[in-house]
């Protein structure tokens, strides 16, 4: 039996199973870890000179006291332009310092173009000024100056891409927000009312126009009240437009989450000759996932790309050797779009070859349950639990029955998933490292589901998938909720009961996280760091159901097989802890529900009989 002793950081140490990439192709050096300290250098000046030109655009200091004098030339233009100009700019700024950190290459381009706007504009004021002996602040134009020297100098640290529709949506989003500032801003002016004079519907356009953008336009009310509530409001919508295209613009490239009917192929070959290796190696095969493959392509792994994140689980699927290969290529995959790279659910083999590799850290994330049929018995103390839910199941009059997918009726398939689908107390369906997200699939035969009926009727389903040639992991429970709460526990007892006559040697059940400090915080003895540590993890039991799943596999005395959590940095922990959730589907963002509206309308028919000829999904 493997025992864990809480979250602890994994040491790498080689291992005779797994060459290095020492031994394999040489490789160019990880760009992550060249020149680390000028995406950082470039992202903190880009920062503090942002702060510095809104500082110098709101607050009348030296630099404006001096450009007054331009008030002779153009009164009030000069001066409120370069005010608005610094502000705007160093907004920019403040918010692609964070993609220059990230090596964006959008990020690098837009800061070049920004200052060299504003040196060019305070050049050619200081030209203006020098005629009248004022001289312009240098301190701005010297570090403005220096980042754009280097900025190009380091042109090559910045190759992070970005994704190409992004642009095309900020432009999209930045015409309809100037639109809807342009509506609000004339309806504004008909509220407010106390105009000087009836202006014309041209003055009233570019007066709002001039008031999104920072400026004065040619309208002009009654009072100053009326005056600055029309300019704080169409600042604020100028403002908010600006951000939002810019965060459109610059937010993390997606990736469109889908298996292709080729890489599903090639994935069941490796599954075939590896798959014993993981007993999550089959829920590569979800739909919402993409492969990246190894040079050799005797080896891939699954992920997704949520918040930013690149989002592995498990062990990479294929022959050990070649594991370095794809962890090499999925680490250069998420350099080059500034993605995180992380992995959930790795076994501690994939921990040490993911952390040698790719010089990362791994977490102890919680332990897997594995019950082996052929020592597993309902005799004893410690099944007593289980024993009393089963006999009174049976009492009750549910049988079970446990068979594979391909022997199991089309018609009677199609029955058994309607009716679990019905019993889902949620219509988002979860899981991403330890779910399949379909039952009764295309090339899913050899999957096992194991059912209780009670008179006829039926009231529960479990759904395993294969672990290699001799094994199951689990991967859904639905019951009907009217049903014996002990159906779970007979359901399971059953299947590992009847997997010797399938070929089956060992079975995968639920992952309980954190289960070591479950474990020991409530022994006596245990310290106040870990009876805290426990408590917090009690508290998010109400939502997670961290206890629930703990209690519920302990029930079968398994084997705890420890699972980790392999990432870059703690900095990183928050960012890849939100993208997991999201995975898992613990966390749905609110969205309009477009496609649900369009097959009520049945435009989802008419959808998919135009892309049936390009459209190959890889299991239905």
């Amino acid at each position: 039996m493997t025992k864990a002793s809480g979250p602890v950081l994994a040491t790498p140490a080689p291992d005779p199973r797994v060459k290095t990439a020492a031994a394999q192709v040489l490789r160019a050096p990880d760009r992550r870890q060249q020149r680390r300290w000028v995406p950082l250098v470039a992202g903190l000046m880009a920062l503090v000179i942002g702060l510095g030109y809104i500082i110098e655009g709101l607050a009348p200091g030296l630099y404006h006291r001096r450009l007054d004098r331009l008030n002779d030339l153009a009164p009030g233009t000069l001066v409120n332009l370069t005010r608005v100009t610094d502000v705007i700019i160093g907004l920019l700024l403040l918010m692609l310092s964070h993609g220059l950190r990230r090596r964006k290459r959008r990020a690098w381009a837009s800061v070049v173009a920004l200052l060299a706007l504003e040196l060019a504009l305070h050049l050619s004021l200081s030209a203006a000024v020098h005629r009248r002996a004022v001289p312009l602040h240098p301190i701005p134009l010297i570090f403005s100056s220096l980042l754009l020297i280097a900025l190009f100098a380091y042109h090559r640290q910045f190759y992070a891409i970005g994704d190409r529709r992004s642009r095309w949506r900020a432009l999209w989003v930045l015409g309809c927000l100037l639109a809807a500032d342009l509506l609000i801003g004339m309806a504004s002016l008909h509220a407010i009312g106390g105009l000087r004079q009836p202006y014309t519907l041209w003055q009233r356009i570019e007066s709002v126009i001039a008031n999104v953008a920072g400026l004065t336009g040619p309208v002009q009310f009654t009072t100053e009240s009326r005056t600055d509530h029309f300019g704080v409001l169409t600042g604020s919508l100028g403002l908010f437009t600006l951000v939002m295209a810019l965060y459109l613009f610059l937010r993390p490239a997606g990736q469109a989450s889908r298996l292709r009917r080729t890489d599903a192929t090639q994935v069941r070959q490796l599954l075939d000759r590896h798959g014993e290796q993981d007993s999550l190696g089959y829920f590569t095969l979800r739909h919402d996932k993409n492969i990246l493959w190894s040079p050799s392509g005797k080896s891939c792994i699954g992920y997704r790309v949520l918040s930013g994140v690149m989002l592995a689980s498990g062990d990479p699927i294929g022959d050990s050797e070649a594991w370095p290969g794809a962890i090499h290529s999925f680490l250069d995959e998420a350099a080059s779009h500034a993605w995180v790279p992380a992995v959930v659910g790795c076994s501690e083999l994939g921990a040490e070859v993911w952390c040698r590799e790719g010089q990362l850290t791994a977490l102890e994330l919680g332990d897997e349950a594995i019950v082996y049929p052929e020592t597993f018995s309902l005799e004893g103390r410690s099944m007593r639990n289980v024993r009393q839910m089963v006999g009174r199941v049976c009492r009750q009059g549910y049988v079970a029955e446990v068979r594979r997918v391909a022997d199991i009726p089309v018609e009677e398939l199609a029955q058994m998933k309607r009716q679990a689908d019905s019993w889902r107390g949620s219509p988002t369906e979860r899981g991403f490292s330890m779910a399949l997200g379909r039952v009764g699939g295309r090339n899913d035969g050899q999957c096992v589901i194991a059912t209780a009926t009670q008179d006829g009727v039926l009231r529960a389903v479990l759904h395993f998938v294969p672990w290699g040639s001799d094994g199951l992991s689990l991967d859904l429970m639905r019951r009907d909720r009217s049903a014996s709460p002990g159906l779970n526990d007979f359901l399971i007892a059953e299947a590992v009961k009847n997997a010797p006559a399938l070929g089956i040697r060992r079975v995968s059940l639920n992952f309980a996280m954190f289960r070591a400090a479950l474990e020991r915080g409530e022994r006596i003895g245990a310290g106040p760091v870990l009876r805290a540590w426990r408590g917090i993890l009690l508290f998010l039991s109400r939502w997670f159901q961290i206890e629930s799943l703990y209690r519920f596999n302990a029930k079968f005395s398994p084997e705890w097989v420890p699972r980790f959590v392999v990432f870059p940095s703690t900095k990183d922990a928050p960012r890849i802890g939100l993208a997991a959730l999201e995975a898992e589907a613990f966390l749905v963002w609110p969205t309009l529900e477009i496609r649900r509206i369009a097959r009520k309308l049945g435009l989802g028919r008419l959808r998919q009989r135009l892309r049936a000829p390009w459209d190959h999904p890889a299991d239905r």
